[in-house]
This record gives C-alpha cells, structure tokens and sequence, in this order.
C-alpha cells in the first residue's frame, strides 16, 4: 500500500477539473441577519447630571484645574490627575 492510497483511503480525493455544482448560500435566513436595535446610551446624561450636582462641583473643579495645570506644561514631569479623578 502506497502512502497516497492510505491518505486516500482517510481522505476524499477532490480533483481539480471536476465539475461539481457549487452550493450557493441559501437567501432564506434574512430574519437571522437583521440588525437589532441598540439601546440609547446613557452615559452622555449620567455624566452631565453628575456634572451639575452640587456634591460634585468641587470635586469637578478641583480636577479641572489639575488637567489646566497639567496640560499647560505647568505641572510636575509625568503628572497626571489621576488621583483627583
């Protein structure tokens, strides 16, 4: 037994030339694919309602001005505001 016949024996032989019909994808699963509509997010409104608290606003503006500072080149090498956030 020779090593094609083996793989052969374990593996379908497809020829190149050979004139199968090919299966095209079936149209008949659409309702599958549509797209779901997502929920509105959030976010954009809890953090402008945040934003105005009054508990917040110092804490805001504390952070603020650290990203001022920091941004402007005003800060310490490697400063961020991490610890205001």
């Amino acid at each position: 037994m020779s090593i094609s016949s083996f793989l052969s024996s374990l593996l379908p032989v497809i020829h190149a030339d050979s004139e199968e019909p090919t299966k095209e994808p079936e149209a008949s699963k659409p309702a599958e694919e549509e797209e779901e509509e997502e929920p509105e997010d959030i976010h954009p409104t809890l953090r402008e309602e945040v934003k105005q608290s009054a508990k917040i606003a110092s804490i805001t503006k504390h952070f603020e001005h650290c990203q001022e500072k920091v941004q402007s080149g005003q800060g310490f090498k490697g400063e961020d505001c991490v610890e205001e956030l």
